[in-house]
């Protein structure tokens, strides 16, 4: 069959590795892809929100089936343009990306069905909203309402610090219009947990859960970025917990989505934070998470493109959805900078040695060299039995890939591990 994923970063990379090992897939193009990705693909120069080029490139080129990655995209109704000219896609339609679209969507959507969060009030007038920061408890916890790359999250220690964040957001537009609306919401505790899960909007299938690094620096210090790693499984993510998850969460989340008519199909993301009251929900995605997912895709068992048409069919209980009993790590390396300013269009090389998994977020290709085109340049991964070797030999993986102005954390693990010599 012949497949069209949407997307260019190191997600897309991992989605396109995992959908090749698939017998039934015979073709996959990238739209737009990168520089990495266009030798496991074949890349055409249409952005992901060129939702009629994308559309008309699916006609045209008889595609057979759609991934529809990025969240821009599918909030934009990518899914449903290709719903309606009869081509099958992976992801959910526009009315269902809204549980990420809109933060102010999703935490009215739990309040309305007792699903447990952050207690917040939201604000479309800037004054009333530092007006209710002069009050409320600190630190506390500033979201921009609509989508913003994954950084439109503030926490402020300080109540100065949160009117800054206010100010930002709502008039000096740093999120663009994302931040007219905004969520003030409870500071809350505990360690956090990421779980992707397929759904067809009946059954939710939980995939291996994953413990993400979203601070640049070390010892979780600095600004918030994409993501600088992640480990999976999350040893916080016991079984009592998942139970619990499933029980006053996913399932909740599932027959929510299907009660406001926006049933969801996909990848639903759940950013869980395990408080001392229990699970609560920090974020949705509607889409698989970067770079969750580069952890995540190389421990499925199951033929992944047979998941996606299951989803899509409304037959995923159909499907037994196996992991590997592995573990994985996923080191980062940015460009010097990000999440700031920072220099691009040095040249990517790997060591002949090298075993790792390397997915690529930015970079572009000249000839058949790469060089780097973005701030989160490449995940390199590695999976094995323990969780200790699997970050060891993905850090000395690292040491195989090589380019100018490179910058990686040095602790991409070390809580996880902390937290299983402690059991």
């Amino acid at each position: 069959m012949r497949i069209m994923v949407v997307g260019g970063g190191g997600r897309e990379h991992a989605i396109i590795s995992k959908l090749k090992e698939s017998e039934k897939v015979t073709e996959i193009f990238a739209l737009p892809g990168n520089g990495a990705i266009a030798q496991d693909a074949t890349c055409v120069n249409i952005g992901a929100k060129d939702i009629e080029g994308i559309t008309k490139f699916a006609l045209e080129n008889k595609i057979d089936f759609a991934v529809v990655a990025p969240d821009d995209p599918l909030v934009l109704g990518a899914v449903d343009s290709l719903h309606s000219v009869g081509i099958p896609c992976f992801g959910p339609e526009s009315k269902a990306a809204i549980i990420e679209g809109s933060k102010i969507f999703s935490k009215d959507m739990m309040k309305e069905f007792n699903i447990p969060t952050a207690e917040y009030e939201t604000f479309s007038d800037m004054d009333k909203a530092l007006d209710y920061l002069e009050t409320c408890e600190i630190p506390v916890v500033i979201k921009a309402d609509g989508l913003a790359l994954g950084k439109g999250v503030i926490i402020a220690e300080t109540r100065e610090a949160a009117k800054n964040a206010v100010v930002e957001m709502m008039q000096d537009k740093v999120f663009g219009d994302s931040g007219s609306n905004i969520v003030i919401e409870e500071f809350l505790t505990g360690p956090e947990v990421s779980v992707l899960s397929f759904t067809d909007g009946n059954v939710v299938v939980p995939m291996i859960s994953s413990m993400d690094h979203k601070r640049v620096g070390d010892g979780d210090t600095g600004l918030n970025t994409g993501g600088m790693g992640t480990v999976a499984p999350n040893p916080y993510y016991t079984e009592k917990v998942a139970n619990r998850c499933m029980e006053e969460i996913f399932l909740p989340t599932i027959k929510a989505m299907n009660t406001l008519g926006r049933t969801f199909k996909g990848c639903l993301y759940f950013g869980l934070m395990i408080t001392e009251k229990g699970p609560k929900v920090i974020e949705y995605n509607c889409r698989f998470g970067d770079p969750e997912t580069q952890v995540v895709l190389p421990l499925l068992k199951t033929d992944l493109f047979e998941i996606m048409q299951a989803v899509e069919n409304g037959t995923l209980a159909d499907i037994n959805v196996e992991f590997k009993d592995e573990c994985a790590c996923c080191v980062v390396m940015a460009s010097k900078g990000y999440p700031q300013k920072y220099e691009t269009g040095f040249e990517i090389t790997y060591d002949e040695d090298l075993e790792a998994k390397v997915f690529v977020a930015g970079a572009k290709s000249e000839g058949d060299r790469l060089y780097t085109a973005g701030g989160r340049v490449l995940g390199v991964v590695m999976t094995a039995p323990t969780l200790d070797e699997a970050v060891k030999l993905a850090y000395s993986e690292s040491e195989k890939v090589h380019f100018e102005n490179a910058y990686k954390r040095n602790d991409i693990g070390k809580r996880a591990l902390a937290v299983l010599e402690d059991k």
